[in-house]
């Protein structure tokens, strides 16, 4: 099969996947299956083996990723519920004080993201902005954007959040690297798309609170301590992160393998490390609070409704990347990037933009991002560190140019009472910025990790 067949099949899936959800108004689960099929028929697979594909392509992937997500969304809904992200947000508000508070708010996000999903933590957080702003007589902007760029930030950076969690198995790459790197990327990245850019576009566009608008309330009237919140926020994360330096520590043979280290590794795998974590918020945060057994069932039962969607979306995601490899197609794909100067990292950012600027949702940005690129960077031989990388310029591209085909824009328009115009100056630019910092700065550490 010739490079220019190749590329006109990837272009006309990726185009039929578009024109399904836009102007069809598919549902992505059905619309990437179907792409999947079209795919295998195209590049000549006999029927049986594309319904084969189909079957393996969702299993491999589901069996990592919707235990994951879905004990993340249990682990969220319990930090939400119990009224921790605002107890955090209050506690860095009172040691960064109000002249700092801007950058309070980034770190609040920052850590909130993190469990929470996006626009959860956005509609729990928002009231605190809406207070800043009237004691302060300053732009909402001025608080509200570094707020957004530390969720926004987290919630497609760093693990267990389902974006890079679906894209790292999808691509193969180890969720410790992606949290670490994850990290180091991330923090300024927030800081430059918030606190820097919010005082610049508050300066342009003042913003008053609005007089009255809808929030969720949470029903706990004394909520946890700062200390508890945080030691519940980093336990899965440092269970993972000692996996992974474990791991390596034992492959190049810097401490010998024994029972303590598999210990170690059981215990930091993520589903050890996010059940433990999850039952930890039920507990410490939930029941010992007060809370009845029977409100943290419906609570869990609840989670897990936002969760399904993206576990069918990851799934469907497989079943693309196994029809790409089963039918060679994602070899050859593989052999012809080999030979063009364009690096991995920057085709996976390119593909997830482009998906993202065209149909909106970051979730399937991310997912045919991941499994178009994925043959491609099982060729190249990629370090972890290097994988876990690609994993971050995907989810970057994801956040580019957000605008009115997709929902955070007019989620965020409405709670902040801007119209399309102050949206896309504001939240669009914030938005942009995460993606080019991100890109640029997984292209500088690709530089350490040849």
């Amino acid at each position: 099969m010739s490079t220019l067949t190749i590329l006109l099949i990837v272009v006309s899936a990726v185009a039929i996947l578009l024109l399904m959800v836009l102007k069809l108004k598919i549902n992505a689960f059905l619309a990437l299956l179907i792409t999947s099929i079209y795919v295998g028929v195209l590049t000549g697979m006999p029927l049986n083996d594309i319904s084969r594909s189909i079957q393996e392509g969702m299993a491999g992937t589901l069996g990592f990723v919707a235990t994951v997500v879905g004990l993340g969304a249990i682990f969220g809904q319990m930090l939400e519920s119990s009224g921790g992200a605002e107890s955090l947000a209050d506690y860095l508000l009172k040691k960064f004080g109000k002249k700092r508070a801007p950058w309070a708010m980034v770190l609040s996000g920052f850590l909130v993201g993190i469990p929470v999903f996006f626009d959860v933590g956005f509609i729990i957080l928002v009231p605190i902005v809406y207070a800043l702003s009237r004691d302060t007589k300053r732009s909402l902007l001025y608080y509200a954007i570094p707020l957004l760029a530390g969720l926004a930030v987290t919630h497609s950076f760093i693990p267990p959040t389902p974006g890079p969690v679906a894209v790292a198995d999808i691509i193969n790459a180890q969720l410790g690297w992606v949290i670490l790197l994850g990290f180091i990327l991330g923090i300024p990245t927030a800081i430059i798309a918030g606190p820097i850019f919010g005082k610049y576009i508050a300066g342009k566009i003042n913003l008053l609170p609005p007089q009255s608008i809808d929030t969720q309330q949470q029903e706990q009237v004394q909520p946890p301590p700062f200390r508890l919140i945080i030691i519940t926020i980093s336990l899965p994360l440092i269970l993972i992160l000692l996996n992974t330096f474990t791991t390596v520590a034992v492959s190049k043979e810097i401490i010998s393998a024994s029972i303590w280290t598999e210990i170690v590794e059981f215990l930091g795998h993520p589903f050890t490390a996010l059940i433990i974590a999850t039952l930890t918020a039920i507990y410490f945060l939930c029941m010992k609070r007060g809370m009845s057994r029977q409100k943290v069932l419906e609570l869990s039962t609840k989670a897990l409704g936002p969760a399904g969607i993206i576990i069918l979306i990851t799934g469907a995601g497989g079943v693309l990347k196994q029809i790409l490899i089963d039918s060679g197609i994602g070899q050859q794909m593989a052999e012809t990037m080999m030979h063009s100067a364009l690096p991995p990292i920057l085709l996976a950012w390119l593909i997830s933009a482009a998906v993202r600027i065209t149909q909106g949702s970051a979730t399937v940005a991310m997912i045919t991002a991941a499994s178009l690129t994925a043959p491609i960077i099982s060729a190249f031989e990629l370090s972890d560190p290097h994988r876990a990388l690609v994993v971050l310029a995907i989810a970057s591209g994801a956040t580019m140019l957000s605008h009115v085909n997709d929902s955070g824009f007019w989620l965020v328009g409405k709670y902040l009472g801007m119209n399309e115009k102050q949206t896309l100056q504001s939240w669009t630019v914030m938005e942009s910025i995460i993606a080019i910092c991100g890109l640029t700065f997984t292209l500088i550490a690709a530089l350490f990790f040849v």
